[in-house]
């Protein structure tokens, strides 16, 4: 949620901001209108509350007509009370549900565009896998060495689900525990988190209202989570930490879901794009002067996975229009996929800035004794669907064997795998 005073003082610059996003610049005009009605319902209902509580105390010390009439005004200002109350109620939640609705803008230095084919290339970093036979996808490879059925999964649960078998259940065990190696050295506190959030959970973190269509549901009103950056972003609700103890880092193992429901006809083929998989995530509070340095650090231990594996990839600048609602600026991982023949996205990255802080009231207590909302970032450290894919597809021999990165072999009983 963006900070009132900033609307008030800068309309013009927030229209055009959002905009850059595809936001409707309309918006903030019907959030000036609703805030000035708002602020003068509240003045009238504390003025009225004022006169309430004053003719309150004066009936207890007063006699005879005086008294009457401190009873008589009681009466008059505790109806207008019982009137304005409501109003208020309303003008707030009018006022909650549209500064719902307006994304955090983009920073100045992100680039515009308005969709994911805009998005820029800052780095390719590795040699891209050159076979002497033409390389099979992951499908094709999981088919033929009897590690991912996904015709089975199909028949009970429908299309964008899979098995994982021998092997690559090992490796996704491994894939996480050497994360989490990573992260723990570098001081991040491991969590493994709830997958079912309530709505106000989801709401902070900046995926309600907007992204209903995507998120499943329960029947208990509960939200499967798409990722573990929406417990993590909640952890903290509605608490003050002490900025010395900032940052606060974790890194949350989750299995993730999601419906997918924008993307027919996308990625349908194989495990990238499924509504069920596994995945580590990092989770940064900072402190506000820190965010954008916190945001090129988490970044660097993303390339430090990918690397560590051996894996060609590129960093990628996101342009403002392919920005989710709560990110002021986003870089993606893309590893090479040879079985595909292109790299793909594997990590993000965002930085949110107070964004998601204040929608679910966390905030930091400077050396001076000020409160003020801090910042939150993410970014993936290995989602665990994606990566296999990159091991199999990069790691596949011409006898039709996959290589395993090396410094995976201490967590497995095998350095390749064959039939």
């Amino acid at each position: 949620m963006l900070d009132i005073e900033l609307i008030r003082k800068e309309p013009e610059g927030i229209k055009k901001a959002i905009a850059r996003k595809g936001a409707d610049p309309a918006l903030i005009d019907e959030v000036v209108l609703i805030d000035r009605n708002r602020r003068r319902v509240l003045s009238e209902l504390e003025r009225a509350q004022s006169e309430l509580n004053r003719h309150s105390k004066d009936i207890a010390n007063l006699h005879g007509q005086q008294k009457i009439d401190a009873i008589n005004n009681a009466g008059i200002w505790s109806a207008k009370v019982k009137e304005l109350k409501p109003e208020a109620d309303r003008s707030q939640r009018e006022f909650v549900d549209i500064m719902l609705l307006i994304p955090n803008p983009p920073l100045a230095d992100v680039i515009d565009g308005a969709s994911d084919k805009e998005n820029t290339v800052n780095r390719t970093v590795g040699e891209i896998s050159k076979f002497s036979f033409k390389p099979l996808d992951h499908v094709e490879l999981g088919e033929k060495l009897d590690l991912i059925d996904i015709e089975r999964a199909g028949k009970i649960s429908g299309s964008r689900f899979y098995f994982l078998k021998n092997e690559l259940v090992q490796l996704e065990f491994a894939l996480a525990q050497y994360a989490m190696e990573i992260l723990t050295a570098e001081k991040f506190v491991p969590m493994i988190t709830p997958v079912l959030l309530n709505r106000e959970a989801m709401t902070g973190a900046g995926y309600l209202p907007a992204g209903e269509d995507e998120i499943y549901k329960t029947q208990d009103d509960l939200y499967l989570v798409g990722t573990s950056e929406q417990p993590l972003a909640g952890y903290h609700s509605n608490e003050i930490i002490d900025g010395k103890n900032l940052p606060l880092r974790y890194a949350g193992f989750s299995s993730c879901f999601r419906r997918e429901a924008g993307s027919h006809g996308k990625d349908v083929r194989g495990i990238l794009r499924a509504h069920q998989f596994d995945k580590v995530e990092m989770f940064s509070f900072c402190l506000p002067e820190n965010s954008e340095k916190e945001h090129e650090y988490l970044v660097s231990l993303e390339e430090k996975i990918v690397s560590g594996l051996g894996l060609p990839y590129q960093i990628v600048n996101i342009c403002a229009g392919d920005l989710g609602s709560p990110a002021v600026k986003k870089y993606d991982v893309e590893t090479w996929m040879p079985g595909q023949d292109q790299y793909r996205e594997t990590h993000s990255c965002s930085n949110c800035t107070d964004f998601q802080a204040r929608r679910l009231n966390i905030r930091y207590r400077d050396k001076d004794g000020k409160v003020a909302p801090l910042h939150t970032l993410n970014g993936t450290a290995i989602a665990i669907g994606r990566m296999l894919i990159a091991i199999m597809e990069n790691g596949q021999q011409k006898d039709g064997s996959i290589k395993i990165p090396e410094i995976l072999h201490k967590s497995l009983n095998f350095k390749e795998i064959k039939r």
